[in-house]
């Protein structure tokens, strides 16, 4: 029998403490697994892109798995799809989630971490350019690790922004060069194809969360930039080949590095600080695992045999 759970099911389900924890736990242990996830990206005939990421492995999680979803930036929701939760011991289908809950909670989540563990510390102002669903993650990430101050919101949508920032007490500017004016944490989740900052925008001290940079041809921090700061990414290899290094540049560390001690991330105040990851696999299992236990265990969700 297979578990299906929904998006109203996920969200009963998830909550940020938990999937934090088993964020940080996957990036401490991660790169213990032996055989290599691979994250694979088409064009199609459509407006639209298919990604599939695959196989999600973990060294403490028996189970894998397999994620598909098409991405339609003027569709609403842009990004839909299922995710595959498969037994290690014999491929059974335990559960098919909803997947963009699942990457909205992993992504949102895992940049939330990345950005406490990076920016300074202390109640800074938090900047938003592009308030859709991964910002609303991140957000409700940070609250669960530090305090922060202010908020400032920028969004191409103008209504959006303005839902965003009242939801979350804060104030509506007009540019991305405004939000990061006002701001000591800038968290951008767009789909620009061009820089919405360069160096002249910022100051030192700053830190930036990318999360708009997951496939070639998206840009959201020039280059003057990306090589002053310290730099910080899920994953080397695929940073230079799709995310924010295709343009060039290298990453100081990744967040692994980061988590265990091996790499400090920030060296001193002044250190600008930028975490642009893709999404790696293994983040959708610690996330779809979470979700499955605890969705066994609160009766939660609807079984179907796909077998019969």
């Amino acid at each position: 029998m297979t578990l299906v759970l929904t998006r109203a099911d996920l969200e009963t389900v998830l909550e940020p403490e938990a999937c934090l924890s088993a964020l940080r736990e996957g990036f401490r242990s991660a790169d213990e697994v032996t055989v290599a996830g691979q994250r694979v990206r088409t064009d199609l005939p459509f407006p639209g892109t298919a990604t599939a990421l695959l196989p999600g492995l973990l060294p403490s999680v028996p189970a894998y798995t397999v994620k598909v979803n098409a991405k339609f930036p003027g569709a609403r929701p842009a990004l839909r799809g299922v995710l595959c939760l498969h037994s290690g011991t014999d491929g059974e289908l335990l559960a098919l989630m909803d997947s963009a809950t699942v990457t909205a909670w992993r992504t949102g989540l895992a940049a939330a971490l990345g950005t406490h563990l990076l920016a300074r510390p202390g109640k800074g102002v938090v900047g938003v350019i592009g308030a859709g669903a991964q910002a609303e993650l991140v957000m409700r990430g940070l609250a669960a690790l530090r305090p922060w101050g202010a908020l400032v919101v920028h969004d191409t949508d103008a209504d959006r922004a303005v839902d965003f920032a009242s939801r979350h007490g804060g104030r509506v500017l007009a540019s991305p060069a405004e939000v990061s004016g006002a701001a000591d944490i800038v968290l951008s989740a767009t789909w620009s194809k061009q820089p919405l900052l360069g160096l002249s925008d910022t100051r030192a001290g700053q830190h930036f969360t990318s999360l708009g940079v997951d496939e070639p041809g998206k840009a959201e921090l020039a280059a003057d930039l990306l090589d002053e700061a310290v730099v910080v990414v899920d994953d080397r290899e695929l940073a230079a080949s799709m995310g924010v290094l295709t343009s060039g540049g290298t990453a100081g560390a990744t967040l692994g590095e980061v988590v265990r001690g091996e790499h400090p991330g920030r060296t001193g105040e002044a250190d600008r600080t930028v975490y642009a990851p893709v999404g790696l696999p293994w983040q959708d299992l610690a996330l779809a695992w979470t979700a499955y236990e605890r969705a066994e265990r609160a009766g939660i969700g609807r079984r179907l045999d796909l077998l019969s």
